[in-house]
Order: C-alpha cells, then sequence, then structure tokens
C-alpha cells in the first residue's frame, strides 16, 4: 500500500496548489467586484489599495521564489487591529500559501487555522481551506485530525467530487479502519462516472484492499477481472489466482496462469514451476513437461532436485519415458534415497533397457530410503527375467514376496520362470535327442559307405 499513500501525497500537493491559485483569483475578483459595487455588504469585503499592493508586491516575490522576503512581508502587514477581517483572511490566505511552498507545513497549518477562526470569513474560502487543512494534515500524517476535517468539509460541500472520498478512503486506510474505505472509494466511483470521468487504476486497488481485509474474496475475485480487463498486468493475474485459491475455485487457476503466461508475464522460477504444477493438476502433463523443459533448459528454472523430479514426473505422464530418463538421471544423482532411482530403473524398463534398469534397481536398493521395497524388487525381478537372467530374477521375486500385498505378484513371476525354465530345459533335452539321433544316422551312413 506505500504507493498508494505517495499517489495520494501526490494528490495533495496538486490539489493543495489549485485551491490557493484558485483563492487567490477569486479574492482579486472580489475586490474588482468590489470597486464596483456600492453597497455595503460589497465595501465590507473590499481590500484597500494600500492591502491590495502590498499582497501583489509579494505574489511577485513568490513567483520570483524569494519566499522569505515574502513572508517579511505578509508579516509585517498582518495587523489584526488595522485591518479588516476579509483583509486579514486574504493575507493569512497568503501567507500560508509561501509557508507551503517552502514545505514548512506545520506553520502552513496553523496560518489556515487563524484564518478559518475569522467570525466572518466567505463560505467559499472556509469551505476550500477546509480541504487544504486535511490535505496537509494528511501529509503531517496526523491521520485523526485529517479525517475529522475532511468530514467537515463534506459537510459544507453539497455537490463533492471524487477525490475527496479518495482522501477520505486514504485516512481510513492509515487509520486501520478498512470498512470505512469501502463506501467512501465506492462514492468517488459512483461520483465519477455520472460525470464521465475515468475510475483511475489506483482506487480500484485501494478497493481491493479493503475487501481483501474484509475476506470478501469474491469481491476480490471481481475487482481484479476489472483491473486485468483495464490494466493487464501480472501481479493483477497472480492476485486473481490468489483468489480463486481462496474461493475452492482451483480449477481455475490454471486459466489465470495460463493467461500470463501467454502474455509474456510469468518470468520467476516459483511461477513457472507453479504453472507446471497446475497444468499436472489439470491433466496436461505434456504442457507441464515442454514448460519446465524449456525453462530448465533456458537456466530460468533452477536444475535441482525438486524441479528435476517434477519434470520427470510430467515426462512420464506423458508416455514419454525416454524423455524422463534425463531429468530422472540427473534427480536420482542429487537424491540421497533410492526413490528417484526405482523410477528411473521403471522408465528403463518400459523402453526396453533392461541393463540400465538392473543398474538403477541396483542403486535403489542400495541407497534405501523406499516407501515401497517390494515394488523395486518386482521391477528388478522383471528386468533380470528380461535378460534371462533367471535364477537372479527368482531371488529378486523371492525378496518381494516377503511382503503380503506382493506374495501373489511375486509368485506369478516365479512360476512364470519356472515355467520358462523347463521349456527351456524340454527344448535342450528335445534338442540333445535330435543331435544324437543326427549323430547315429551320420555313423549308420558311413558304416554302409565303407562296406561298398
Amino acid at each position: 500500500m506505500k504507493s498508494n499513500r505517495g499517489i495520494t501525497l501526490k494528490l495533495c500537493l496538486a490539489v493543495v496548489a489549485g485551491v490557493l491559485a484558485f483563492g487567490n483569483a477569486a479574492a482579486q475578483s472580489q475586490r474588482a467586484d468590489a470597486d464596483t459595487d456600492d453597497t455595503k455588504t460589497k465595501q465590507a469585503q473590499a481590500v484597500s489599495k494600500e492591502v491590495y499592493e502590498r499582497i501583489q508586491k509579494a505574489q511577485e516575490m513568490v513567483d520570483e521564489k524569494e519566499y522569505q522576503g515574502a513572508l517579511r512581508l505578509l508579516n509585517n502587514l498582518y495587523n489584526p487591529d488595522k485591518l479588516t477581517e476579509y483583509e486579514q483572511a486574504n493575507v493569512l490566505n497568503y501567507i500560508g500559501f509561501v509557508y507551503y511552498n517552502i514545505d514548512d507545513i506545520n506553520n502552513a497549518i496553523r496560518t489556515y487555522e487563524r484564518m478559518l477562526a475569522i467570525p466572518t470569513l466567505e463560505p467559499q474560502m472556509a469551505k476550500q481551506t477546509t480541504y487544504t487543512m486535511a490535505q496537509l494534515l494528511t501529509m503531517q500524517e496526523n491521520y485523526p485530525k485529517a479525517l475529522a476535517t475532511i468530514n467537515k468539509w463534506f459537510a459544507l460541500e453539497p455537490n463533492p467530487a471524487p477525490e475527496p472520498y479518495i482522501l477520505q478512503a486514504q485516512l481510513f486506510y492509515n487509520l486501520n479502519q478498512y470498512k470505512n474505505m469501502i463506501p467512501a472509494i465506492e462514492n468517488a466511483m459512483r461520483i465519477a462516472r455520472s460525470r464521465d470521468k475515468p475510475v483511475k487504476e489506483d482506487w480500484w486497488n485501494l478497493l481491493n484492499f479493503a475487501y481483501f481485509q474484509q475476506e470478501d474474496y469474491r469481491k476480490v475475485r471481481d475487482i481484479q477481472k476489472t483491473l486485468l480487463q483495464n490494466w493487464p498486468k501480472a501481479r493483477y493475474w497472480k492476485s486473481l489466482a490468489g483468489a480463486f485459491t481462496e474461493l475452492g475455485e482451483d480449477e481455475k487457476l490454471i486459466y489465470a496462469y495460463d493467461a500470463a503466461h501467454t502474455q509474456g508475464m510469468l518470468v520467476k522460477d516459483s511461477e513457472f514451476v507453479t504453472m507446471a504444477q497446475l497444468y499436472l493438476q489439470a491433466e496436461v502433463p505434456y504442457k507441464a513437461a515442454t514448460l519446465l523443459q524449456e525453462k530448465m533448459d533456458a537456466g530460468v528454472v533452477a536444475k535441482n532436485e525438486k524441479n528435476y523430479r517434477l519434470l520427470s514426473q510430467a515426462w512420464m505422464l506423458s508416455m514419454e519415458d525416454e524423455k524422463a530418463i534425463p531429468a530422472l538421471e540427473a534427480a536420482a544423482k542429487l537424491a540421497t534415497d533410492g526413490e528417484l532411482d526405482q523410477r528411473l530403473a521403471n522408465a528403463f524398463l518400459n523402453i526396453g533397457k533392461y541393463g540400465d534398469c538392473v543398474t538403477s534397481a541396483n542403486t535403489a536398493i542400495r541407497k534405501g530410503g523406499l516407501k515401497n521395497p517390494d515394488n523395486i524388487q518386482i521391477s528388478l525381478g522383471m528386468c533380470l527375467y528380461n535378460l534371462r537372467r533367471y535364477a537372479d530374477a527368482r531371488n529378486a521375486f523371492r525378496n518381494a514376496g516377503k511382503v503380503p500385498r506382493s506374495q501373489r505378484t511375486a509368485n506369478q513371476w516365479i512360476r512364470v520362470i519356472d515355467a520358462e525354465v523347463e521349456r527351456n530345459r524340454q527344448i535342450r533335452l528335445a534338442e540333445e535327442a535330435a543331435r544324437k539321433k543326427r549323430q547315429e544316422l551320420e555313423a549308420k551312413r558311413a558304416a554302409a559307405a565303407a562296406q561298398l
């Protein structure tokens, strides 16, 4: 919210200067009216020629940035015993203006307080000065008094513009009265729309903050959508994603991140990892894999065990076991337990690289830390079987069968191995018998040929 406070300060400076300038012009206009109107009322509001000329001189000094000289002139001029109340108001108005220009806000405030204490102060000038006081008090971080002052101004102004409501909302913010911010900001927006003025981005941000503090995430979600439609920025996509999370609308998170990615608004390592995870949750693992692979190859996403693990998972879920292997190998080298080596063994098994499968399976067993060690024994047994290392395969399946849930599978594989061994034995016996028969036949032919 620091940026909002800064914007308010700029708003204060701009409006204070505008109000003071308007007050000066109004005073001069009223003096001109006094010269042409003979009524007692106008005469009572007139400024003497001497006072007028000295104020004009002070104004010229201000224009030349001779502020201290202007202050001396005006302070020498100010004498309640010699000036009418209208003249006092004009002199004090200029004194306050000079103090403001030299950043002496405390003296500016004190000057305007004296001005507001004048009994016959014109309503328009009183109203303008009250608003200026609210702004100056805000600049001085005297928020309680600033809020009381802006509320006085609202009582004087029957048709306020949007900006005073935003100032009021800022004061509520600084006083931690977040709930009260909402009607103030919404009043500003309503008035702006009725006058065909733009509703500013910062106003939406203030309103978003207020609703967030009330944990009204539906409003936060809707405000973020408005912000994105008018001012598409990465932080609004992230805020929208946060609102979806708070509302339990996790299925919509992927749309927010995907849109931000499409618009080139994701830049951080964590953002791409989160997006890949969302792709996996949305059951589009190929997108997760290609995104992570691209960003890891580019050096944007860190090449650590966690990210390699996620990348390998994405490739495997995409049925791209061969592409998963480099990520698994890299992750397995960084891991202290054998879980990733077990995944690597399974990937090698799936693509028929049985020797590599056996190596990875044995590494997994050696490292340990496996949640289900019987599963790696099953994988090892299958790879050994495909390498026709039946004795070693049978031993792996026996180890797997020590766990009750794997007994049936292990026993089935042992029966397959036994049947294969027996079939191979029968084949060998048949081949041996055939060989002997051929030898006997060849011997008989040789004997018969010898007798001829």
